[in-house]
């Protein structure tokens, strides 16, 4: 059952991405939740143990777009469309990225990268879908963590551009 926490004073649950969201005074919720190391995707349980929709619970990716680490912000209902993403960002190939490198670069593990407060700031890719919701949720840093804003403010906070990136 998925615990819901709205934004405290310290960020509301001390990750990076919590971190950030309160120092940068933007409203979201943090919805907490039991994770289940054996679930085979982690946005298709965090959306189903939050009780939202799987076109509004979002997953981050980092891909390698001309040798460059790039994040993608797409729906878990769907996959991301490589070349989508390598033409969103004037790129000619993207493949995914080396999932140690993603962790390393980003300061996060894989089913727990956030778009927010990453280690080092990557070029950031949200899918066009998520403009047609008010909110949206995406990892907070850590397994078992989501943060809920809307799409606007996600796209402000980590300059991300638009673009039709998420196939189904």
């Amino acid at each position: 059952m998925a615990k819901k926490q709205k934004k405290a004073a310290n960020g509301g649950g001390g990750t990076p991405a919590t971190v950030a969201l309160a120092a940068a005074g933007t409203p979201f919720t943090l919805h907490a939740y039991d994770h289940d190391p054996a679930s085979p995707s982690y946005g298709e349980e965090a959306a189903e143990a939050l009780g939202v929709t799987p076109e509004r619970v979002f997953k981050t990716l980092v891909a390698d777009v001309d040798g460059e680490l790039t994040v993608a912000v797409v729906p878990v209902a769907g996959q991301l469309d490589l070349k989508a993403l390598a033409s969103a960002v004037g790129g000619k190939r993207a493949a995914m990225a080396d999932p140690a490198a993603a962790e390393r670069t980003t300061g996060y593990v894989r089913g727990g990268i956030s778009p927010l407060g990453q280690r080092k700031r990557l070029r950031t890719v949200l899918d066009s879908s998520a403009a047609t919701h008010a909110t949206i949720c995406v990892s907070a840093g850590r397994r078992g963590l989501e943060v809920e804003l809307s799409p606007t403010d996600l796209a402000t906070l980590t300059t991300a551009v638009l673009a039709p990136i998420g196939r189904a």
